[in-house]
């Protein structure tokens, strides 16, 4: 039996795109958390038809937390509603958010939510993968690592998704170190890539300057239930 495939099913949104810029990252001040690159995963299995379970990835650029929720569907409710439980999960404030140009994200009311909160909303290019580049590398790392490409489309399948991420965004986040590029070089045809030292997200946490003390404590007290439980 082949192992079914993911496709890509987002449509460009025309609403409000003149007032969400295309991203820059000059605009990002990537030194610090609080930048998020956030994408959709669909469990549909191979088949489009009706409606499937999605997975919400938002990944923060410079520690490398990622954050997952499983949603019914792609409609914008379920988004909206997801973005703002992650907002209130992250051990940081958030600055900015950059996804792709797919209507379940570029509509009034994350952008209202966005200009609210003084949050930073922007987009993609289109046909532009890399772009997101570390988000759609978590899709497949630890969305699809851990959940595979079969169609969810159950209420039981939901809960059992949403039980999985609570626990699984606590591994990757605090169990996981990870190597960072640090600088690219390009002589002739050789690239030469420099990472860093491998680091959980939350170890990078801990040594940002750019973290307010009182929301490092607060992480420190999260490892504490972990190790106690």
């Amino acid at each position: 039996m082949n192992k079914p495939k993911g496709k890509t099913y987002t449509k460009p949104g025309s609403l409000l795109k003149s007032q969400i810029p295309i991203r820059t990252f000059s605009e990002w001040d990537e030194s610090i958390p609080g930048y998020l690159e956030i994408d959709l995963v669909g469990h549909e299995g191979g088949d489009l038809r009706g409606e499937f379970i999605q997975t919400l990835t938002a990944v923060d650029i410079c520690t490398g937390w990622i954050e997952i929720d499983a949603l019914r569907n792609k409609a914008q409710r379920w988004v909206f509603e997801s973005i703002d439980e992650i907002k209130k999960r992250l051990p940081f404030k958030l600055f900015g958010i950059d996804s792709d140009n797919g209507a379940e994200f570029i509509n009034h009311q994350p952008h209202r939510y966005c200009v609210e909160n003084n949050i930073t909303f922007t987009r993609s290019r289109k046909y532009r993968k890399n772009d997101n580049c570390y988000v759609e590398q978590k899709n497949y790392s630890v969305v699809r690592k851990y959940v595979g490409y079969f169609r969810y489309d159950r209420e039981v399948e939901l809960i059992t998704l949403k039980r999985l991420y609570e626990s699984l965004r606590l591994y990757i986040n605090f169990f996981q170190p990870v190597m960072k590029q640090i600088s690219k070089e390009r002589i002739g045809s050789k690239v030469t890539k420099k990472y860093d030292k491998a680091r959980t997200p939350y170890q990078r946490i801990l040594e940002n300057p750019g973290v307010e003390k009182i929301d490092k404590e607060k992480t420190n007290r999260t490892v504490y239930k972990i190790k106690s439980s």
